[in-house]
């Protein structure tokens, strides 16, 4: 018999966030122990529940949902999603420019094998959302990673990003807010951004699912109404916003000159085609849900869950001498520095033991493309007190632990 030997392009595909620890995680539970999961951002696990207008949306139109429909997505679901970007300032975006996919995953993914053949090269940040660099791979292109600058921020060095782009680059990846940092990056920083994608006639690719979780009323501006004569394609959902990660609900608006455009497009429609229509029971909430910001809006001011936790977690971090952090806005991540006392040579083993001892599960900065094992993202989801007492039991963790 011959073995089944795997494609190329799975050799560095990585999913940190389920992979080999998550699974030791599972192990454990099905031995009886309590894990508290901080390694994915999924808020229907830590008792969020998702506001009546989605419920209602859902229960009272749930028989459409039985037929296909469009590939691109359902005509009001589109609709509602073109007057949401327009409010947010893309110009002569059409229902028709907006792609409903299953969740920004499966968009990510189509947008990668629209523009990327064997060779080409896609700018991302580091660290990054693992989603991209195992877009490109899966494409057979290469992710080519900009550093993200811990001392500004974690704002993109727009330098290095110039520094990086060569014949093969095709397009500029911009998480904004970004996960793991939690950072929103100020209006000039992104213009600085699309000018270099201008100047060397780029693509810009702009993950914005966050953009309806920002605190501290940080301003932003989304990349497509920044650069209305750029190409610009913006992927954004409901998981999060809208606490429906299950629904897998996201989407993708293509904006810029429709000369410039058209091809983008038509690959879309021909990748959405080929899966035939993407979850129609979940498009039928988009309208209730795009016209419902309030309940999204109380928990990111002070009082709500999330502005709660990111405060408890503050609290606690502040408390630890082995670590540092970079205030996060917006989101409910964080990505924070173990200091260099503590001797870590290997950051997902660092993981494992953290799991073993303290049974809490998060990712190491290696998940997210960092090249140094001195970071891991935690997800700041549990209730307050619970939050606050993770932090201080890995920072007990890390007082002791020598590799």
């Amino acid at each position: 018999m011959t073995v089944v030997e795997s494609s190329d392009k799975l050799k560095m595909v990585h999913s940190d966030i389920r992979g080999p620890v998550y699974q030791k995680a599972l192990e454990m539970e099905r031995r009886g122990v309590r894990v508290l999961k901080l390694n994915t951002g999924n808020p229907g696990n830590f008792g969020f529940g998702m506001p009546e207008s989605v419920r209602r949306a859902l229960l009272a139109n749930a028989d459409r949902a039985v037929a296909y429909c469009d590939p691109g997505g359902m005509p009001e679901a589109r609709e509602a999603l073109r007057a949401y970007h327009a409010s947010r300032g893309l110009q002569d975006v059409t229902a028709e420019d907006i792609f409903i996919g299953n969740g920004v995953s499966e968009l990510a993914q189509m947008v990668c094998a629209s523009v990327l053949s064997a060779g080409d090269e896609l700018l991302m940040p580091m660290p990054s959302y693992s989603l991209w660099s195992n877009g490109a791979y899966l494409a057979g292109g290469k992710p080519v990673f900009y550093v993200c600058d811990e001392k500004a921020d974690w704002y993109p060095d727009v330098e290095d990003m110039a520094r990086k782009i060569t014949p093969r680059t095709r397009a500029i990846v911009l998480i904004n807010p970004n996960n793991p940092t939690g950072q929103v990056y100020a209006p000039e920083l992104v213009e600085r951004v699309a000018e270099l994608a201008r100047k060397h006639g780029l693509l810009l690719i702009a993950d914005e699912i966050y953009d309806r979780l920002i605190m501290d009323d940080m301003p932003f501006r989304s990349v497509g109404a920044l650069a209305p004569d750029l190409p610009v394609v913006t992927l954004n959902g409901l998981s999060k916003s809208h606490i429906v990660c299950g629904f897998r609900c996201g989407w993708a608006a293509v904006s810029g000159p429709r000369a410039l455009t058209e091809q983008l497009r038509e690959c879309l429609m021909k990748l959405s085609a080929l899966r035939l229509c993407g979850n129609v029971l979940t498009q039928l909430v988009i309208p209730a849900a795009m016209n419902d910001p309030d309940s999204t809006r109380a928990m990111l001011i002070p009082g709500g869950r999330i502005y709660e936790q990111r405060s408890a977690a503050l609290r606690a971090l502040d408390q630890l001498d082995c670590v540092s952090y970079v205030k996060p806005h917006a989101s409910f991540y964080i990505f924070p520095k173990i200091a260099d006392r503590v001797p870590i040579r290997d950051d997902r083993q660092f993981a494992v033991d953290l799991l073993e001892e303290k049974h809490i599960l998060l990712v190491p900065g290696s998940g997210f493309d960092w090249p140094a094992p001195d970071h891991f993202r935690l997800v700041l989801l549990p209730e307050p007190e619970e939050t606050y007492q993770a932090i201080l039991d890995i920072g007990d963790f890390l007082e002791h632990y020598r590799q």
